[in-house]
């Protein structure tokens, strides 16, 4: 089994910065994907930022130029820099994985997430 466990959340001041970490473990054989999805009360679950085995990055608009992703892939984890917090980044954060095991060539896993308030 895969386990994948988010760190780094908290309160943050409206222009103030945090950064999330996602630690895959278990039986990996490799990552290919891995990404941070967010959910804010009341609405769906969406994508933040993903970034493939070869580094390639995608951001979501509202987050472009503000956050990164990055990922160590000795270490089997991922990253994500916020910075220019602003309210509307308030959400829990969810790490995903796209693991190969013995048994699956690309199984997605996820984080039970981590809480980001963004808040004066």
């Amino acid at each position: 089994q895969v386990q994948l466990v988010e760190s780094g959340g908290g309160l943050v001041q409206p222009g103030g910065s945090l950064r999330l970490s996602c630690a895959a473990s278990g039986s990996i054989s490799s990552i290919n994907a891995m990404g941070w999805y967010r959910q804010a009360p009341g609405k769906e679950r969406e994508l933040v930022a993903a970034i493939a085995s070869g580094g390639s990055t995608n951001y979501a608009d509202s987050v472009k130029g503000r956050f990164t992703i990055s990922r160590d892939n000795a270490k089997n984890t991922v990253y994500l820099q916020m910075n220019s917090l602003k309210p509307e980044d308030t959400a829990v954060y969810y790490c995903n994985a796209e693991v190969v095991t013995t048994q699956y060539y690309g199984m997605t896993y996820w984080g039970k997430g981590t809480l980001v308030i963004v808040s004066s």
